[in-house]
């Protein structure tokens, strides 16, 4: 995948989506399009459409972004330190296109591993469970089975 260029990204996406996934901005809390939403289905980063999460990993943490216990495939999720604001997060970013997509921490759900993926719905789409085939992530399908 080549990533579109700065002029090509600024007219693919909203203002909010540009600022999330290419200045790592963070969306206001509560007001992200799939915070309170679970329908079955995948997320995909907005600029490259690779598939990072599943709403079969998806729960209300509370926190007003979307919140997930782990992606799809660990491998597709980059990690970074970021120690900006004055303390320490871990900073997740898409693998491919280098996405700001959130932060992670420990304080999910012990039971499924103990890690909440915090993540900016803005650099998200979504893509229903009916749609999968047809959108070319046919391969997914069985997550819902």
């Amino acid at each position: 995948m080549e990533k579109p260029s700065k002029e090509e990204l600024k007219e693919k996406l909203s203002d909010i989506e540009y600022a999330v996934t290419q200045e790592n901005a963070t969306e206001r809390p509560f007001t992200g399009k799939y915070d309170d939403f679970y329908q079955e289905g995948i997320y995909v980063d907005i600029v490259s459409g690779e598939p990072l999460f599943s709403s079969t990993d998806k729960y209300d943490a509370g926190c007003g972004w979307p919140a997930f216990t782990k992606p799809i495939e660990k491998q597709d999720v980059v990690e970074h330190s970021d120690f900006s604001l004055g303390m320490h997060r871990v900073e997740v970013r898409s693998k491919e296109a280098d996405s700001h997509l959130g932060h992670v921490f420990t304080d999910g759900p012990t039971d499924q591993g103990g890690l909440r993926y915090c993540i900016n719905a803005a650099a998200l789409r979504f893509i229903p469970v009916a749609d999968l085939e047809k959108e070319g992530y046919g391969e997914y399908k069985p997550l819902f089975k």
